[in-house]
């Protein structure tokens, strides 16, 4: 990537707080990663991207929030749902509502308006089950986010028995199960969902990634239930449409840009500056004190 899109300053959408510099460190010393306002990750800023889009067409009754994250609460709860139900399987610190297994989700058919489950499946033994699950209490025009580790050119990678040093070496962590590949989709499929799916890149274009610290082939899924149990159809199977790269994804792209490049000659006109002080005092250290003195905003110039 071009140099001059570094810039030096990152904003994170679901804070709303600028940060000097990189964001932190994340999970395994990744850099650039965790938000240190709200701690959240790549993926979490890029939930409250998709789910700005989506508010505009998706009515939310019910809001399903597998697994929670404290700094996504407020950024689902923008979403104006009439109920925030924020399920996991056992209490922690953060906040839950109800406990319950995504294998036998503690509701009605047919009640879900959204559901976000984020990097869940690759914990848990019977993923079908879950899949089944979600279609299930997916409402008729419902949709689900579902986020999971993935590795495109190859088979999931999956054994219910490794031991914890095998899962870490294979899965990425020791209480992950599998590393999904290329059959990921058909699983959704084979589970009665129907999908799209979406990245930063596409929806957002390459360099406001780079300001809003987000992975830009991070995949998330966007589903809705293909069919229910009376047999009737979710409009007819076909995918809710997440928007392409548009005018406004180019649009975001020229305006990083131009901010990155008038950082640039920004930074060139204070080295030139800072040149000219020391030429000047070399040559009158008087006359050039006296100067700066006059100099309104001299403190910047010396930045």
């Amino acid at each position: 990537m071009d140099a001059r899109l570094d810039v030096p300053r990152r904003f994170c959408p679901s804070c709303g707080q600028w940060t000097s510099g990189r964001f932190r460190q994340g999970p395994g010393a990744r850099p650039d990663a965790r938000c240190p306002h709200c701690k959240s990750l790549e993926r979490q800023r890029f939930l409250a991207v998709l789910t700005s889009c989506l508010s505009p067409v998706v009515e939310v009754g019910t809001l399903l929030d597998i697994a929670p994250a404290d700094c996504t609460t407020a950024v689902l709860g923008e979403l104006a749902p009439k109920r925030h139900i924020r399920m996991d399987i056992g209490y922690d610190a953060r906040g839950i509502d109800l406990l319950g297994s995504v294998t036998a989700i503690p509701l009605a058919d047919r009640v879900v308006d959204m559901l976000v489950c984020y990097h869940v499946l690759e914990h848990v033994p019977d993923d079908l089950a879950a899949m089944r699950e979600f279609a299930r209490v997916l409402a008729p025009g419902g949709v689900g986010l579902v986020q999971v580790p993935i590795r495109f050119g190859m088979p999931t990678d999956e054994d219910l028995s490794a031991g914890e040093a095998e899962r870490v070496r294979r899965f990425g962590q020791h209480d992950h199960v599998r590393y999904y590949g290329d059959d990921f989709e058909q699983r959704l499929v084979d589970s009665g969902l129907v999908f799209t799916r979406t990245s930063p890149r596409s929806l957002v274009g390459e360099r406001v990634c780079t300001v809003l610290g987000l992975i830009p082939d991070e995949w998330v899924w966007v589903v809705r239930s293909l069919a229910h149990a009376d047999g009737d159809s979710a409009d007819d199977g076909a995918p809710l449409v997440v928007p392409p790269p548009t005018g406004l994804t180019r649009a975001l792209d020229a305006v990083v840009e131009a901010w990155a490049a008038d950082l640039v000659r920004l930074s060139h006109a204070r080295r030139r500056a800072r040149k000219l002080r020391t030429e000047l005092d070399t040559r009158s250290p008087t006359l050039g004190a006296r100067l700066r003195a006059r100099v309104p905003g001299r403190r910047h110039l010396s930045a």
